[in-house]
């Protein structure tokens, strides 16, 4: 798909600014919200943008978008994994959780299990299932990623390393051709890696804007992931991948 002069000025804009709004868009251009809507949809397909309430944020392969703005990214199909997701686990089991929207998604849609015992490194999760009584919550210590809530370093390794799971349901900044799950901060990689050693069967929570974009750090592939939860199709060769991994993909539409 090429770009029109339009969508080819408004990445110009989003590359000086960061961030893109509708309506600043529909103004400059002369032209309906609908029209900018359907221009950063296009956008974000070729790969180009990530949509975020109100606009676009410039897709980047080195540093992470907002907390905020991707909390408000694809929050559909987020919703829609983490019912599936959170079905799959049944009462009584141990699970942990790491940082992530997705994963908060999940946390949500677990509030009316039963004797769950959660371990998190996400601040925001614990305090999602505050609200479910039936829920043991311990808390992974470490330092406090003030944008998003997240406990990262030594301490939070040294915790995880205490447990032997029964699920582990992460997520992941971005995902390749080859099915490497990637990160941006090292040390929430770290994190990661060791949250897959310490678990009987781990669950990925990753919507298909994860498949557009790239962060430099490895964490692990799919083929070290038991069941992968997204909203849209893999590729035939990722697909086939996955049947040589025996990694179960659940297409949540």
């Amino acid at each position: 798909m090429s770009l029109s002069f339009r969508q080819s000025d408004i990445l110009n804009i989003a590359r000086q600014d960061g961030r893109v709004m509708v309506e600043e868009l529909a103004a400059r251009f002369g032209v309906t919200v609908q029209t900018i809507r359907r221009d950063l949809s296009e956008l974000a397909d070729m790969g180009k943008l990530d949509r975020v309430h109100g606009g676009a944020v410039l897709r980047s392969g080195v540093s992470n978008i907002g907390y905020e703005d991707r909390r408000a990214l694809n929050e559909d199909a987020k919703a829609r994994i983490a019912m599936a997701c959170a079905g799959d686990i049944p009462d009584g089991a141990s699970v942990f959780m790491n940082i992530g929207t997705s994963t908060e998604a999940v946390a949500r849609q677990l509030l009316n299990h039963k004797d769950l015992m959660v371990v998190t490194n996400n601040m925001n999760v614990a305090n999602i299932l505050v609200e479910n009584p039936d829920c043991e919550i311990v808390v992974a210590g470490g330092v406090l990623r003030r944008s998003d809530g997240g406990l990262i370093g030594n301490l939070t390794i040294s915790t995880i390393r205490q447990f032997k799971f029964d699920y582990a349901v992460i997520g992941c900044s971005a995902l390749d051709a080859d099915g490497d799950l990637l990160d941006f901060d090292f040390q929430e990689v770290h994190v990661s890696q060791t949250i897959l050693a310490q678990t009987r069967r781990t669950f990925l929570v990753a919507d298909h804007s994860k498949f557009q974009r790239a962060a430099p750090a490895r964490i692990s592939s799919l083929a070290e992931i038991d069941t992968f939860y997204t909203d849209q199709p893999l590729t035939a060769y990722l697909r086939d991948r996955c049947n040589d991994w025996e990694t179960i993909v659940r297409i949540c539409q």
